[in-house]
Order: C-alpha cells, then sequence, then structure tokens
C-alpha cells in the first residue's frame, strides 16, 4: 500500500507548524515532511518540534543539504533523534541548491564525492561502528557515537540528476525523488537506483522511494499550480502536478505508485491559503481513495 503524506512549506512562518502538527496527529496523516530550504528553516529544529509536539506522527526532512553540513554533526542529531522518537523519525541528505550553496561560500567542486562520503559515513556511525577516515571533503578520526539508536535507521537520499540518483541505490537507503518528477521519471529512477544497489550487492535489502507531488486544491487551485510551475521553470513538463478535487489528487497519487513510488508526499503550492484544511483534505478526501 502507498504511504501518503504532505509537506509542511518553509515559505510559511515557523510559529504556523505546531497547529499543522496538532491537525496531522488529530486527523490521523501518516507523514509530515519538512524541508530545510536556504535560507528558510532549519530542519532539524523543526522536525524535534513536530516530534514532540505528536505522539505518532512520522516526521521526514528530506533533505539537508550536505555542503551546509559536517558529516558528524549531522549524524550526532540523526541519532538523537531516533533515539527520543524510535521509529518516527526519516531523515534525507542530499546536493542542496548549488546556487544557494555559493552563496554561503560551501558549493563543493565534486558534489557526488561529497554525497558518497557523507552517506558512507552517517550510515557507518548510525550503525555503531567507530569510523576513521580521510576523504576529500569527510574526514573522521577514531569517531564513534556514544548514543547510536538502538537499531541502525535508514538514511534516505535526495537526488535528480542520472548520476546522483544511481548513487542512491549504491550508498543510501531510500531515495527522495522532489516534485520535477513525472512518473515516467520515477519509473527510470526505480531503473537507475537498481543499477546502483545490484552494483553495490546491496538487492537483500528494500529501498523505499519518496516522491513529492505539486497537487493544489480549493479556490484558484488551477492557476496556483500553474504559477508554481512557471516559476521552477517545469510549466512545459508533461503529467507534472496536479490540480483540482480529491479523485484528480488520488488518481496521480496512484499513477506516482504505479512507477515505483512507495510513499507519495502532497506539496501544496508556497501560497496554500489554508494547510490545516490541507491536512483534512489530504487524511479524509484523498486518502480513502488511495487505500
Amino acid at each position: 500500500m502507498t504511504t501518503l503524506g504532505m509537506v509542511f512549506r518553509p515559505q510559511l512562518p515557523p510559529e504556523r507548524l505546531r497547529d499543522v502538527v496538532r491537525e496531522a496527529e488529530a486527523a490521523g496523516l501518516a507523514e509530515l515532511w519538512l524541508w530545510e530550504d536556504c535560507f528558510l528553516e532549519s530542519g532539524i529544529a523543526t522536525a524535534a518540534a513536530a516530534l514532540a509536539w505528536s505522539e505518532r506522527l512520522r516526521v521526514g526532512v528530506g533533505l539537508l543539504p550536505v555542503p551546509l553540513r559536517n558529516a558528524a554533526v549531522t549524524t550526532m542529531e540523526a541519532a538523537t533523534l531516533h533515539r527520543l522518537f524510535p521509529g518516527r523519525v526519516m531523515l534525507g541528505v542530499g546536493h542542496g541548491v548549488q546556487d544557494w550553496m555559493g552563496q554561503v561560500g560551501a558549493r563543493a567542486e565534486s558534489p557526488l564525492t561529497l554525497l558518497r562520503e557523507h552517506l558512507d559515513a552517517m550510515r557507518a556511525l548510525l550503525a555503531g561502528e567507530r569510523v576513521t577516515t580521510e576523504g576529500r571533503y569527510v574526514r573522521l578520526d577514531d569517531v564513534a557515537l556514544d548514543w547510536p539508536p538502538a537499531t541502525a535507521p535508514a538514511v534516505y537520499a535526495g537526488a535528480r540528476g542520472p548520476r546522483s540518483v544511481r548513487l542512491t541505490g549504491e550508498a543510501a537507503d531510500g531515495t527522495i525523488l522532489d516534485a520535477s518528477t513525472p512518473p515516467d521519471g520515477v519509473r527510470g529512477a526505480r531503473r537507475l537506483i537498481d543499477e546502483g544497489r545490484e552494483a553495490a550487492g546491496r538487492t537483500d535489502r528494500p529501498h523505499p522511494v519518496v516522491v513529492y507531488l505539486h497537487a493544489a486544491t480549493g479556490p484558484g487551485a488551477r492557476a496556483r499550480l500553474d504559477a508554481e510551475l512557471r516559476r521552477e521553470g517545469n510549466a512545459q513538463v508533461p503529467g507534472l502536478g496536479v490540480a483540482g478535487g480529491a479523485e484528480d489528487v488520488a488518481k496521480a497519487v496512484l499513477r506516482l505508485a504505479e512507477a515505483g513510488a512507495d510513499t507519495v508526499v502532497l506539496q501544496p503550492t508556497a501560497d496554500e491559503p489554508d494547510p490545516e484544511g490541507y491536512v483534512r483534505f489530504v487524511t479524509d478526501q484523498v486518502a480513502p481513495l488511495v487505500r
């Protein structure tokens, strides 16, 4: 069965998060996803708050940009969240938007190398290993977590280009695809992920794929979605996004599921006028149709 989630867009002020989390918890939303977009809101701080304000809601961060982060610090934060809220945390890492990385002086010459080194270090540390490595970007000298999670958690990676998507199959435990990925793109990503898993000898374990879906509903939905796609330069991509009622959105979710998505995360427009109402739309109207 496809898991259905939604994004709390960081274009909303942080103080709006509590009400959205409480609505998600009360409505039975399966997953709430957060972003660490520059220069809006911290992924770890918002995740910790959302987890503390809820009891059963699963919270994902997709994604943490690795050029901004030391691998040991990211892993410490991940381990702390997993120990505080076991079974409810999903963290993803990725390249980040290169223009933003350049703005803060953190742009890597080889984003692929950086992401691979970061993933290798995170997964080893979270598994309780003691790590010494001298990579191009990640350097650790006899580092081990004092408080690793009881069970090594999955580390997701976000990707868009073919080499990065293949890398997620090799070095991550799951893949996050952004909302610029139509169903055919999900199929292609699945093939690349499986190539990476095969090359790394990792076909003995599941590799979940999370896909964001532009989904607008309510008054002005079509206009809001079209404006967002234009801003992102994706207005001409066929099969991208959906505007309309629950049946329209559910059909779009199922198309992504048939293409290989294990989790579809509905992404409201940045100017969604009623985020709490959007939660109820997802749980009360779309979710029953997806089931």
